[in-house]
């Protein structure tokens, strides 16, 4: 068993996996997934909050308005204010099911906007998209709690940590992969 845990978590409690690596960025967790790929392995829970955006160009407004690309490798403060640009971040958890074939996936959505009903969707469309046998979906949108999304209309709420932690070891011992 190996926890993969972001340098940032915030999580410093005991940590109990026999294996543990930290990864940085979007791009080290794939990394170190790509490299455990193996269709021996039985589960993956990958609740990693990785960023969904990576930075792209930066630029430079002109008093006419008009954008320029900085390309210097160090950028002078003299410049004044910058324009960032961010794009969209390849997904880690749309690879999942070529790395780990046979494996029970868990994906986790965090809902912000909406209602409950909103969020579940945002749930069960993570595992279509993605070919995953789960989602844990939480967050404003979702409400207290967390909901276990299993497919279309299945969802079953849980009150608190322990009681998602049990769930979802249940579902791992009965669980058949997708394929």
């Amino acid at each position: 068993m190996t926890l993969l845990i972001g340098a940032q978590a915030t999580w410093r409690g005991e940590r109990h996996a026999p294996q543990v690596e930290t990864f940085t960025t979007t791009e080290s967790l794939r990394e170190r997934l790509r490299a455990l790929a193996s269709p021996a392995v039985e589960a993956v829970f990958h609740a990693a909050a990785v960023s969904d955006f990576s930075f792209g160009k930066i630029w430079q407004r002109s008093p006419k308005n008009e954008l320029t690309e900085i390309k210097a490798g160090k950028i002078s403060s003299r410049l004044g204010g910058l324009l960032v640009e961010l794009v969209p971040a390849p997904k880690v958890i749309a690879h999942l099911r070529d790395w780990f074939p046979r494996a029970g996936l868990v994906g986790w959505k965090f809902a912000v906007d909406g209602a409950r009903a909103g969020a579940v969707a945002q749930a069960e469309s993570q595992i279509s998209e993605n070919r995953t046998n789960a989602c844990v979906v939480n967050g404003r949108a979702y409400g207290n709690g967390f909901g276990l999304v299993t497919g279309p209309g299945r969802c079953q709420h849980v009150d608190e940590l322990e009681g998602l932690f049990q769930a979802l070891e249940e579902l791992a011992l009965k669980s058949p992969p997708q394929s």
